[in-house]
């Protein structure tokens, strides 16, 4: 999952550290979207991992609801996510311990549509992948055997979604 809109005050950039710029609206309603579709989908076991940037924390925040409260779902704020690159993420992904059903980085463009683009050996709308990863967009790949063997072209990509591609209330498309 990518996230990106962030703000300050009159729409400037925030001026704080890279790590502290909040959330921005456009970005907080495109996560309660997210989160409607995570609940769809029903997800009962997971570990999400996340970069500690102040956007980041706030994007999980939002979507944590989405995983339903009967769903096991282990929460990780690190900083090392925060300025990773795509090879970071992979090393990072592979030490993922455990029987765990879905693994989700929210991190940063470019690094985390990097490694969706890495790992993804085929999928209908990797090429869509390449050319922009909006604000809480949501990759999905498939993979099979131990977290360990992820190497570039071990995934598919089975699913990529975009907020405004999903019908929510709470989505307005007057705003961007």
């Amino acid at each position: 999952m990518q996230n990106r809109a962030t703000e300050g005050a009159n729409g400037d950039p925030a001026p704080v550290a890279e790590g502290g710029r909040p959330l921005a609206p456009r970005g907080r309603r495109a996560s309660k979207v997210i989160a409607e579709h995570l609940r769809r989908e029903q997800i009962t076991r997971a570990v999400v991992l996340c970069s500690s940037a102040t956007r980041a924390r706030e994007t999980l925040d939002v979507i944590a609801g989405g995983f339903g409260k009967e769903a096991r779902v282990q929460f990780e704020i690190e900083a090392r996510l925060h300025a990773a690159s795509a090879g970071d993420l992979l090393a990072r992904l592979r030490q993922v311990q455990g029987d765990i059903e879905s693994v989700m980085l929210t991190g940063h463009d470019p690094a985390i549509r990097e490694l969706a683009l890495s790992l993804a050996s085929g999928g209908r709308r990797l090429e869509e992948l390449g050319e922009k990863f909006p604000t809480a967009a949501l990759a999905t790949l498939s993979f099979r055997g131990p977290r360990r063997s992820l190497a570039p072209g071990a995934e598919e990509l089975v699913a990529y979604v975009k907020p405004r591609e999903l019908e929510s209330p709470t989505w307005d498309t007057r705003k961007r």
